[in-house]
């Protein structure tokens, strides 16, 4: 609002903004006046409507000040705001990768809607504005926002409860904005995204990424990027532990078949050496692109989920291949002519070897890992086939039928997966499920009487 002069009519206070708030401030408003701004906004084009009455006082300050009532409509500006051209294309890209976007604007809700339209979203997507979501309770906010893609008259303090309402919902929001009005949703985000370009500063210091374009369709490169290393992660995590677990397992078996373990320590460190450094180290780098990483970073977001069931059921399968491999091995060596030695030599090729397979058929694709998974079998292969350093490690060089062995015991390892298909073996599973959290449970009693001093011995 401003007080201004008409060389003819005299003094005017003049009001321009929302239709919503300047229309019932005026007096003798044409029927047509809310239709016409509600078809204006329809087409996506932001409406401000202009008002005036005269002015007679002599402070401009208190008129301008004062509340609105008596105006005389002029009229509507309309303004375009077009949408950039990649605009469309990035909000699908983000919709193939699992992201559901969300639009906080200040506009209309009848102008969000046409300009959303426009830009991909469904017919059927839910504008809500932002005063009606602060008038309702928190389980009704998140309720409203769980179908919602677009929020309309959005204040800068509304944008801040938009974000906690989403993460009140359990989703991890990604906050993107260039103004200083966006920097307290930024800053609250899981992941703020300022926009250099044509930002504030304000903007830049809350947030955890600044692009340094105006371009938006990097972060869809990024998102790939950072999904792509998430499970590289985690493959590398499944194979650091579920090896162990398998070389753990075979050594308790052994020890219960031979009375003592197959492996001795010498063994042990060059297993890990051979399957969990270069290997592992080759599947945690892995670039972004390879086929084996590039289609989970596609299909959707893995959240945290990817080190829950997922991770456990990798781990669970990895070591159940890793043992079988070894205990066939071992096995093939004791019940064909040779000494002790050749058994726990083929076991010690079995348990690399199995573990190898493994590596190779998550990342078949990748160039690197094909390279080191190679190169630890030659490196393998040398050391036991070398009379010296095999003496060294406690092994013996074998002969072409204890390698046979060996190869058909990795064969039957490689196999290991599809037996999990098995009804029995799935009861199997099932059973050790729930003895595990049996134990669990038992735990957590034992400790938490210890705790109260129910079983807490007497010093």
């Amino acid at each position: 609002a401003a007080v201004g002069r008409d060389g003819r009519d005299g003094a005017y206070l003049v009001v321009k903004g929302a239709p919503e708030t300047v229309l019932p401030a005026c007096a003798d408003l044409p029927e047509e006046a809310a239709d016409a701004a509600h078809t204006l906004a329809g087409q996506g084009l932001r409406v401000l409507a202009v008002a005036r009455r005269r002015y007679e006082g002599s402070d401009p300050q208190a008129e301008v000040q004062a509340g609105l009532s008596g105006l005389e409509l002029v009229g509507f500006v309309a303004l375009a705001d077009v949408p950039r051209d990649t605009s469309r294309d990035l909000l699908t890209a983000l919709r193939k990768s699992g992201i559901l976007p969300v639009m906080l604007t200040g506009d209309h809700p009848e102008t969000a809607r046409a300009i959303a339209l426009q830009l991909g979203w469904p017919e059927e997507t839910q504008v809500v504005t932002g005063d009606d979501l602060v008038a309702m309770g928190r389980t009704e906010r998140v309720r409203a926002l769980h179908g919602a893609g677009v929020v309309a008259r959005v204040a800068p303090e509304q944008k801040l409860h938009v974000v906690e309402a989403l993460q009140q919902a359990g989703r991890v929001v990604a906050m993107a904005g260039d103004g200083a009005n966006d920097a307290a949703a930024i800053r609250a985000a899981d992941v703020g995204v300022g926009i250099e370009a044509r930002g504030s500063a304000a903007a830049r210091n809350a947030a955890d990424i600044v692009l340094t374009g105006g371009d938006l369709s990097v972060l869809v490169d990024a998102f790939a990027e950072g999904r792509a290393l998430w499970r590289s992660v985690a493959d590398a995590v499944s194979i650091l532990i579920g090896g162990n677990a398998g070389e753990v397992g075979f050594s308790v078996l052994g020890t219960l078949l031979a009375g003592s373990s197959p492996l001795s320590t010498r063994q042990l460190l060059l297993v890990n050496l051979l399957t969990d450094m270069f290997p592992a180290m080759a599947v945690a780098v892995t670039p972004s692109n390879d086929p084996s990483t590039a289609a989970h970073a596609e299909t959707g977001p893995l959240s945290l989920d990817v080190l829950g069931t997922p991770l456990l059921r990798s781990i669970r399968r990895r070591g159940v291949t890793t043992c079988l491999g070894a205990v066939a091995a071992y096995l093939f060596g004791r019940f064909t002519p040779g000494t002790e030695r050749r058994s726990t030599t083929m076991a010690l090729c079995g348990v690399v070897g199995a573990q190898l397979v493994q590596t190779l058929s998550g990342r078949r694709h990748s160039t690197l890992v094909w390279v080191t998974a190679l190169g630890s079998a030659a490196v393998l292969a040398a050391l036991v086939q070398t009379p010296g350093v095999s003496h060294f490690f406690g092994c013996v060089p074998l002969g072409p039928v204890a390698w046979t062995g060996v190869a058909l015991a990795i064969t039957l390892s490689a196999l290991a997966p599809r037996l999990e298909r098995l009804a029995a073996v799935r009861h199997l599973y099932a059973l050790a499920t729930r003895l595990t959290h049996h134990l669990t449970d038992y735990a957590h009693q034992t400790r938490h009487a210890l705790h109260t001093g129910i079983a807490r011995p007497v010093a």
